[in-house]
């Protein structure tokens, strides 16, 4: 019998509802489904009485979803996708993302489009795209404090208000550089249209092997925006008083004192996103986010004063 899983948004009632539905369908049409929320995709956030919410990242995987699982449908959101990638990366389970929150970015279908969609998965037509991920670790000496799978970016930066930081960054063999900025993102190239994006950084496509780091508001006319391959690791060594708190995917899960470091290095995983038509990653960037769209034509004939 072949083996589906279901990831959901069990804060939003619709993807709860589909989920259910979906269970049916697929059990009806002879499939072992394993259903669970993407709330197992949650890193956890820090606070000052319990600084470090650290799960192993194969601690995340749910009940029952392993590497013989054909695909996984996930309902809900940007933040659903983000969650449910660190649940079935280190399994290799391919995903069906279905959009029943706002943006969807990441997202390859929308629910009234979910019965054709279920019938391509059932046949098979369908490609499979690898994103690349990210390991986030947090050394205090050689012990690892905190570690995650991240798909879009970290973050590093001051809270509860924002202020000026300081970092000392080394990435690969290369020589440390200094950075005075309210904080510092490492992004993957999905991540490059999100906070990124924001902050100033570049669009990457999906099929570069890059990883860049941008400068939050730098306190430097020089501190712009590094592109650079993702075979090179990179080590965060903060200089603040008394710390910092990192973000990883919207998710914070540890605070990092002035005695620690950060490494990021490209993960041994990917997530594997299902494709229901050939990948198009400018058409996502004219629907989503309005890039490239035709100018308007002005009129020729305005008398001007």
């Amino acid at each position: 019998m072949p083996k589906a899983g279901i990831i959901y948004n069990d804060v939003k009632p619709i993807a709860g509802r589909v989920a259910i539905e979906l269970e049916e369908k697929l059990t009806a049409a002879g499939w072992n489904v394993c259903v669970t929320s993407s709330i197992g995709g949650i890193l956890g956030y820090s606070n000052p009485e319990s600084p470090v919410c650290h799960t192993p990242l194969d601690g995340l995987t749910p009940p029952g979803f392993d590497s013989d699982m054909k695909f996984a449908v996930v309902l809900g959101g940007d933040g659903t996708v983000l969650a449910a990638s660190r649940q079935v990366a280190p399994c290799g389970i391919p995903l069906l993302t279905v959009n029943t929150g706002h943006m969807g970015f990441l997202t390859e279908t929308f629910l009234n489009q979910l019965p054709q969609a279920l019938e391509q998965l059932i046949a098979g037509e369908y490609e499979i795209e690898e994103r690349a991920m990210l390991t986030v670790k947090v050394f205090r000496s050689d012990s690892v404090l905190w570690e995650a799978l991240c798909l879009n970016e970290m973050v590093l930066h001051r809270e509860p208000l924002t202020s000026m930081c300081h970092f000392e960054i080394a990435i690969g063999h290369h020589a440390p550089v200094d950075i005075a900025a309210d904080g510092v993102i490492v992004s993957t190239p999905t991540g490059s249209t999100a906070y990124s994006l924001s902050a100033g950084g570049p669009v990457v496509t999906p099929g570069v092997p890059a990883l860049q780091l941008v400068p939050i508001c730098p306190h430097s006319l020089a501190s712009r925006a590094l592109v650079f391959p993702d075979t090179e690791p990179v080590n965060i060594y903060p200089v603040n008083i008394p710390r910092l708190v990192m973000v990883v995917d919207g998710n914070g899960g540890c605070y990092v004192l002035p005695e620690d470091r950060v490494h990021i290095e490209r993960s041994q995983y990917s997530v594997r996103f299902i494709r229901l038509q050939p990948p198009e990653f400018f058409r996502i960037l004219r629907e989503k986010l309005g890039w490239g769209l035709p100018h308007i034509a002005k009129p020729t004939s305005v008398e001007l004063p």
